[in-house]
């Protein structure tokens, strides 16, 4: 099974809990705090293995989720750190975040890794808060939690020449006449409805050469297969433009030629930059030579190979112009830029210049923010000095100047995350 989208769910391993501990050996007076840190949360990391050709795992298991560290544990010993998530996936991976559309990682070399969601750091233990002032703190942090995403993955084959074309002009036909695949040939548009791969041997040159599903008007919004094919296409570093030039099913070669071309374009418009070789199929049949005169003489300027797929005139001449062509191509294209995505500011603290923002909905006010639903998580509630410790950050980030001014008053609710508590003026 051919499977080239999938979306999953990614979520970095939580960091592990810091321990309260005090040291209690005999013979040593006020031992003082030892607490040991959690360990680092893993990584769900994706690798590019070569031997994979399809999403089709990911087909049947849409969740991963990375192991959390260790807690911290008594005399001063740190948890350890978890072991990150090996996903592998096949070359020519693209992963988007659902929720933004940032490409994340564009995956197309064999071993190839990148970091897809980070697992959270280790919450500190009560030895990392002791001071002058309060030499035995019973404070402790929650492990952080790890990154978690929706994603998007889109596989496009890794090929040196796509071949491109209406449905029905040969293209599955020359692909089987030159390599040893099998794909399906029949008398009917659309037989192609997934990527075919096969190499090309030219004795001391070989490349890889794909037939993908066939074009029609409309491909670059959806019409007939065409977001499957032009996905495909982006990955090639040559473009073979199969055209039927016997015009068997009575459309005009020229027409064809323009309108596939418009398709790549309104797609991605560096394909219209991918350089192209026009093959002139259908040779054998009365009718091409005709239709071959008038498109010359419109297209002046493009270079024609006159081939017939079914005979294999002309094919060879053909492959060895398409390995030519490749010798002077770079053998890797930058199809997709992974770029960051800018932090959306709503609501901006004047001490802090972390975001937050608030809402109220019925009699409760709702305080929303990366930085200060993370400070909840990683707050040990069930700890009276803890819950202080937060108090006192909430105040220097300016939550509580921020509250008055949206009409907190005293003992009104405050949420924040799953956190809920009383308003003090």
């Amino acid at each position: 099974m051919f499977v080239d989208q999938a979306k999953v769910f990614v979520k970095g391993g939580d960091g592990g809990n810091g321990a309260v501990s005090f040291r209690r050996e005999k013979y040593v007076p006020l031992g003082g705090p030892a607490g040991g840190d959690g360990g680092r949360g893993g990584d769900v990391v994706f690798v590019v293995d070569e031997g994979l050709r399809t999403l089709v795992d990911f087909k049947y298991q849409r969740h991963f989720k990375a192991p959390r560290g260790e807690h911290g544990r008594n005399k001063a010993q740190h948890g350890a750190g978890a072991e990150d998530l090996i996903v592998r996936v096949p070359p020519g991976t693209t992963v988007v975040d659902d929720d933004t559309g940032e490409v994340i990682a564009d995956l197309v070399e064999h071993g190839q890794r990148a970091v897809i969601a980070k697992g959270g750091r280790g919450g500190r233990g009560n030895m990392r808060f002791s001071t002058p002032a309060n030499p035995a703190p019973h404070i402790s942090e929650n492990g952080e939690p790890g990154q978690e995403r929706y994603i998007t993955l889109e596989l496009k084959v890794m090929a040196d020449v796509g071949l491109v074309g209406y449905p029905s002009v040969g293209k599955s036909t020359l692909l089987s006449s030159v390599t040893a695949a099998k794909p399906k040939i029949a008398e009917y548009h659309f037989t192609t409805i997934t990527p075919n791969l096969g190499v090309v041997d030219l004795g001391e040159r070989s490349f890889v050469m794909a037939d993908l599903p066939g074009l029609i008007e409309g491909a670059h919004q959806g019409v007939g297969l065409g977001l499957q094919f032009l996905r495909h296409v982006e990955r090639t570093r040559l473009i073979v433009h199969v055209i039927d030039m016997a015009g068997v099913d009575g459309r005009d070669p020229y027409e064809d030629y323009i309108q596939i071309n418009k398709e790549l374009k309104l797609y991605n418009l560096r394909l219209e930059e991918r350089h192209q070789i026009v093959a002139a199929n259908k040779m054998d049949l009365p009718e091409a030579k005709e239709n071959l005169k008038r498109f010359k003489e419109k297209l002046p300027d493009v270079t024609v190979f006159e081939i017939s797929a079914a005979t294999r005139q002309g094919v060879r001449e053909l492959m060895y112009a398409v390995a030519d062509l490749l010798d002077t191509l770079p053998d890797k294209l930058t199809v997709e830029e992974v770029a960051e995505v800018e932090e959306r500011v709503v609501f901006r603290a004047e001490k802090e210049p972390d975001p937050f923002f608030i809402t109220k909905e019925e009699d409760v006010f709702v305080v929303s923010g990366e930085k200060i639903e993370k400070l909840v998580r990683m707050t040990n509630l069930n700890s009276y000095d803890s819950v202080q410790r937060f108090a006192r950050m909430m105040r220097n980030m300016g939550v509580d100047d921020a509250l008055r001014k949206h009409g907190a008053r005293d003992k009104d609710t405050v949420r924040i995350g799953d956190f809920e508590f009383e308003f003090v003026e």
